[in-house]
C-alpha cells in the first residue's frame, strides 16, 4: 500500500503560538508552572481553551505535563530529539490531527538555565549521550561546541569558508534582534567585533555560538476547517519532513552536510514549493556553522556556497532572504533547545504580528530545526492563506 505524504497537506493549521524570554537573560517563572503559562497563553492567542485540548507533545514527558494540566489527552507524544524535537511534533500532531487521534494538540517547552544558577537543584549541565561518554569524552572535545568546531574547520577546509562570512551571519542576526524588544543582545555588532571575541573552540568565537538564557514557548494545530473560525488568521502546515543520520559527531557521515539535505526537499516535495517561493526562513542557529549548513542542505545555495551566499548581508533587514528575524538563538533567546522559537516567530510574521521587524509580503515561511550535534533535521512549511 503506497502512501502519500501530499495528502497531508494544508489539513491542518498552527492557530495559537506563545513564547517568553527578557533582555535580562532570566524568567522568574520556572518548571511546569511556565510551561503551563505557555500553553494557557498560546490557547488564548488561539481563542481555545484547555478543555479544547485533546493532544499533549512534549520533549520527553507529555504525561506529566498532561497530569499537571488536568487533562486527559487522547493523543500523547514525547519525542525528544534535541532542538528539532518542537519541528517534529508538528510532523506528528499534524498526522494525528488528520487521522482523526485528536482535534488539538499543543507543543510546549521551557528551560530557565540562567535563573537555575539560583536553583541548583532545579538545573543540570549539557548532558553527553553515554555512548559519547565511552567513545569521545575521553578526547577531550568540549561539547557541544567542539562538534560543530569540527564541522566548521571541514567545511572551511574543504570549501574555503571564511571566519568572516561566519561572522556575518552573527552581524546579520544581531540585525534582527535590535528591532526585538525582548531580544537578550540589541546593541550593534560587527564582522570585527565577532572575531575580537575568544575562541569557544577553535575556528568558532564566543559571538559565533547560541546565548544561554531563559525561555519558553508554546504551539497549538487544529484541522484547517476548524482553524478558520479562531480567532486569528491559520498558518497552514503545508510540508513536513525529518531525519536523522547520527548521535555522536564522530558517527557524522559528512561533516560538511547534514540530514536537512533529507529533510527539507521532503517538505518542499509534500508543500509544493521550492526554496526560492520562500519568504521567510527561521532556521536553527545554535552556531553560524549550523545556519551555513542548513543554506546550503535546505537549497538556497550549492553546497560549499553558503559563505559566499550571506557575506553580502542577504539574511538580515532588507535583504534577498529575510532570516531569523527575532534575533535568533544568536541574539534574541537560547535556554537549550530553541526549534519551538523557530514556529512562534514564523506563524508571527505569517499574520503580520511581527512589529519593527515586520517582513513585506510573507506568505509562505520555513521553520527549520536542528537537534543534537547537527544530528536530527526536521523542515516544516507554513503558509498563509493565499499559499494554499
Amino acid at each position: 500500500m503506497s502512501y502519500d505524504p501530499a495528502e497531508l497537506r494544508g489539513k491542518a493549521a498552527i492557530v495559537g503560538v506563545a513564547d517568553a524570554a527578557s533582555p535580562s537573560g532570566e524568567l522568574e517563572t520556572y518548571g511546569r508552572a511556565l510551561e503551563a503559562a505557555m500553553v494557557m497563553e498560546a490557547l488564548a492567542d488561539a481563542g481555545l481553551s484547555l478543555s479544547d485540548v485533546d493532544g499533549v507533545l512534549n520533549a520527553g514527558d507529555s504525561m506529566g505535563l498532561a497530569e499537571y494540566l488536568g487533562i486527559r489527552p487522547r493523543y500523547t507524544d514525547s519525542t525528544s530529539v534535541g532542538g528539532s524535537s518542537f519541528e517534529v511534533h508538528i510532523e506528528h500532531a499534524v498526522a494525528a490531527v488528520a487521522a482523526g487521534l485528536c482535534e488539538v494538540a499543543v507543543t510546549v517547552y521551557a528551560q530557565t538555565p540562567r535563573g537555575d544558577r539560583r536553583r541548583p537543584a532545579a538545573g543540570g549541565p549539557w548532558r553527553r549521550p553515554g555512548a559519547m561518554l565511552e567513545w569521545e569524552a575521553p578526547y577531550g572535545l568540549l561539547m557541544p561546541m567542539g562538534a560543530y568546531a569540527l564541522a566548521a574547520s571541514r567545511h572551511m577546509g574543504v570549501y574555503g569558508t571564511t571566519p568572516e562570512q561566519l561572522a556575518q551571519i552573527a552581524v546579520s542576526t544581531r540585525q534582527w534582534a535590535a528591532m526585538n524588544p525582548r531580544a537578550r543582545y540589541r546593541d550593534p555588532l560587527t564582522v570585527a567585533d565577532v572575531l575580537a571575541s575568544p575562541y569557544v573552540a577553535e575556528p568558532l568565537h564566543l559571538l559565533d555560538c547560541c546565548l544561554v538564557t531563559d525561555g519558553a514557548g508554546a504551539v497549538v494545530v487544529t484541522r484547517a476547517d476548524r482553524a478558520r473560525d479562531l480567532a486569528k488568521p491559520p498558518a497552514y502546515v503545508l510540508g513536513v519532513g525529518s531525519c536523522h543520520d547520527h548521535a555522536m559527531i564522530s558517527e557524522m557521515p559528512d561533516l560538511t552536510t547534514t540530514a536537512a539535505a533529507v529533510s527539507g526537499p521532503a517538505a518542499f516535495s509534500m508543500a509544493g514549493v521550492k526554496p526560492g517561493d520562500v519568504d521567510l526562513l527561521m532556521a536553527y542557529d545554535s552556531f553560524t556553522i549550523t545556519v551555513l549548513l542548513l543554506l546550503e542542505d535546505l537549497g538556497f545555495c550549492p553546497k560549499g556556497e553558503g559563505g559566499r551566499f550571506v557575506e553580502d548581508g542577504k539574511l538580515g533587514p532588507g535583504g534577498a532572504l529575510p532570516t531569523n528575524t527575532n534575533g535568533g538563538g544568536l541574539s534574541y533567546t537560547h535556554p537549550g533547545m530553541y526549534g519551538i522559537f523557530l514556529l512562534v516567530e514564523a506563524v508571527r510574521q505569517l499574520r503580520g504580528e511581527a512589529g519593527d521587524r515586520q517582513v513585506d509580503g510573507v506568505d509562505v515561511a520555513v521553520a527549520h530545526g536542528s537537534g543534537g550535534v547537527l544530528s536530527s533535521m526536521s523542515t516544516v512549511v507554513l503558509g498563509g492563506e493565499g499559499a494554499r
